[in-house]
């Protein structure tokens, strides 16, 4: 039976927004912080799901707690994928949202708009302190647009074009975005699954 899980990141918005998913099912979330001597791993994996099972192995094989990690960006048909796991530093190590958006735009200048299909896609995992790890995927289906829209979000936000909402992602508020984003959709299942085996 989980009675806490380590989040495996230091974004206290993120562990503020797992606590509040998993409140009514009485499971603690604690930051990786409150640990002492936890490494940071190296993301050498080339999927989603490799990133995230190498984050959460590392902080549950040290903490000895359940632990929970995610990977996630942006995939674009028309690149072949691209920018993927680079999503944060696709135009370099040190690179701004602005900077990525701009070589994001660059490598699609002439593609046209049928053709300029991508999706969110986040990969969850759940490692124990035993090593055992299991995933959940979520994704939110756009599109690229050829120039940024709404002032809202982050990274790739303002030239991602939800299906689900008919704006963009910068162009929704955080409820809008969080009710169909990869991210939430991947923690959904993730609660879905804790619920079901607490019942």
């Amino acid at each position: 039976m989980i009675q806490g899980i380590v989040l495996a990141s230091r974004n206290k918005k993120k562990c503020e927004e797992l606590q509040a998913l998993l409140a009514p099912l009485d499971i603690e979330v604690l930051p990786v912080d409150e640990f002492g001597g936890v490494p940071t791993p190296e993301e050498t994996g080339n999927t989603f799901e490799e990133n995230a099972s190498i984050k959460a192995k590392t902080v549950a094989l040290t903490t000895r707690w359940p632990a929970l990690a995610d990977d996630s960006g942006l995939v674009v048909d028309a690149l072949n994928g691209e920018p993927g796991v680079r999503s944060a530093r696709f135009a370099g190590e040190t690179a701004t949202d602005a900077d990525n958006n701009a070589l994001l735009l660059k490598k699609l200048d002439g593609v046209v708009d049928e053709k300029r299909t991508a999706a969110f896609v986040c990969s969850l995992a759940l490692a124990m302190p035993d090593g055992t790890v299991t995933r959940y995927e979520g994704r939110t289906e756009g599109r690229i647009l050829s120039a940024p829209e709404g002032e809202n979000g982050f990274g790739y936000d303002p030239l991602f074009y939800s299906n689900d909402l008919n704006k963009t992602f910068a162009q929704a508020s955080i409820e809008e975005k969080s009710a169909i984003s990869h991210r939430g959709r991947a923690m959904q299942k993730f609660v879905e699954e804790l619920r079901a085996q607490l019942a």
